[in-house]
C-alpha cells in the first residue's frame, strides 16, 4: 500500500482574510459545508438505507472523518484503489471501490488493502473475479465483490439481471472472495433537470438493480446490499425498497451545476482567482483549466451573475465578459465551478474559511490518485 500523498501546508495563512491568499486556490466555505454534511445524515437518519459517500468528490480525509461524524453513514465509496489506500491509512475501515480492479500489480495492492481493512470492489466479468480470486486467496483474505448492472448508464456492468444471476452462481464458493450484492449507478438521470422527470428515470433504473437483487435471492443466492445513488437523486434511491446504500458525494462541497439539481445544499467550493488584466467590460483571471473542472458547463462568478464566462479552454486564463466596471488588476474574484469532483483532483489543499477568514488548511491527499 503506498503511503498517504505528502505536500507542504503554509498554516502560516490561517487567520487572514481569504483575499490575502495566494492565487488560484481552493477554498471550502467551512460553515455551508458542515450544514450540507448534516442536512444529507439527517434524511437517512431512522431509514434503511444508509450513506456511503463517495470520496472521489472532495478526497480530503479530513473532510471524510467529518462526513463520517455527521452520522448515518456505513462506510465510503472510492473510485480508484488509490484512494481507498489513502482513506485507510487514515483509519477507515469499510471501503467500496466502485470499479473493477483489473491487472497484476493492482490485485497485489488490493490483496494486500483487504489485509487491512473491509473492501469490496465491482465486478462484471467472470475473469474479473476469477483473477481477484487468486490474488485473495493466495494472501490469505478476503475481498467482498458486488455485481456491476447496467441500469442505463452504458458505461461497466451486465446487461440483465439473468446475467447478474449466471455470473453470482460463478462466485459463489471462489476461495477469497465474498459476494455481497450489487452496485448500480444511475448516472444518466442524475442532470435531469426536471425533478419530477428525473425521479422517474431514477425510479425506473434503479428497478433494474433490485430486479436482478430478486432473481439471485430465487436462486437461494444471498444478497446483503444494493449500493449506489447520487446526490441528485438520494431522495429517490434512499426510499426505495430494497436499496440500501447510498453513494451520493457532491453534496459535501457542491458545485453550481449540482446546485441546480439539489438547490437544497449550499455551494461550498469556489477557487479563488485573482483579476490580471482588465479593459472596459472584460478582465482576465489567472486560471484556467489546470485549476477548475469545467466538464458541466464554463465557471461562474460568485456574487456577480452579470458577469460572463463564453468558453473556458486556456489553460492559465479565465476571459470574463460583462466584468464589472468596479474591477481592477488585483482584486479577487470567486470562481464557482461547474463539477466539484474534477476541480479538488486538481489541487493538494483546501483552505477553510468562516467569516471572511482562513479557519484551516486540509491536505487533498487523494488527489491525482489515477492508479
Amino acid at each position: 500500500m503506498t503511503a498517504p500523498q505528502t505536500v507542504p501546508l503554509d498554516r502560516t495563512v490561517i487567520g487572514l482574510p481569504i483575499e490575502d491568499l495566494d492565487t488560484p486556490t481552493l477554498l471550502l466555505d467551512g460553515p455551508a459545508s458542515q450544514r450540507n454534511l448534516a442536512r444529507m445524515a439527517e434524511f437517512f437518519r431512522g431509514r434503511k438505507a444508509r450513506l456511503r459517500p463517495h470520496f472521489k468528490n472532495h478526497k480530503c480525509p479530513e473532510l471524510a472523518r467529518r462526513q463520517q461524524e455527521a452520522g448515518s453513514l456505513v462506510g465510503f465509496t472510492c473510485a480508484k484503489l488509490g484512494e481507498a489506500e489513502v482513506l485507510a491509512e487514515h483509519g477507515f475501515a469499510d471501503i467500496l471501490i466502485a470499479n473493477q480492479v483489473v491487472g497484476r500489480r493492482k490485485l497485489a495492492r488490493l490483496a494486500a488493502l483487504a489485509g487491512k481493512i473491509r473492501v469490496m470492489v465491482a465486478v462484471d466479468d467472470w475473469e474479473q473475479a476469477r483473477t481477484i480470486s487468486e490474488a485473495a486467496f493466495a494472501a490469505g483474505v478476503t475481498v467482498g465483490v458486488l455485481i456491476e448492472v447496467d441500469i442505463g448508464m452504458g458505461r461497466c456492468g451486465v446487461a440483465s439481471g439473468e446475467l447478474a444471476v449466471q455470473l453470482a452462481e460463478k462466485l459463489v464458493g471462489l476461495p477469497g472472495l465474498q459476494f455481497r450484492g450489487i452496485q448500480a449507478y444511475e448516472g444518466h438521470a442524475v442532470y435531469t433537470n426536471d425533478p419530477a422527470r428525473r425521479a422517474e428515470s431514477v425510479e425506473q433504473s434503479m428497478a433494474k438493480a433490485v430486479d436482478a437483487r430478486r432473481q439471485i435471492e430465487k436462486r437461494g443466492i444471498p444478497v446483503d446490499l444494493i449500493s449506489g445513488g447520487s446526490s441528485s437523486t438520494y431522495k429517490t434511491t434512499g426510499r426505495m425498497e430494497g436499496v440500501d446504500e447510498i453513494q451520493a458525494g457532491t453534496y459535501a462541497t457542491m458545485d453550481w451545476r449540482y446546485a441546480q439539481m439539489s438547490p437544497e445544499f449550499e455551494i461550498a467550493l469556489s477557487v479563488l482567482a485573482r483579476v490580471i488584466s482588465k479593459r472596459p467590460s472584460v478582465a482576465v483571471l489567472d486560471v484556467g483549466i489546470k485549476g477548475a473542472g469545467a466538464e458541466f458547463g464554463t465557471p461562474r462568478i460568485k456574487d456577480f451573475p452579470e458577469a460572463e464566462v463564453p468558453s473556458f479552454m486556456s489553460e492559465e486564463h479565465c476571459v470574463v465578459k460583462n466584468a464589472p466596471d468596479a474591477w481592477r488588476v488585483g482584486d479577487a474574484v470567486h470562481l464557482l465551478p461547474s463539477h466539484a469532483c474534477s476541480t479538488c483532483n486538481l489541487h493538494r489543499a483546501l483552505y477553510v474559511h468562516d467569516g471572511g477568514r482562513v479557519v484551516d488548511v486540509w491536505p487533498i491527499e487523494g488527489s491525482g490518485r489515477l492508479t
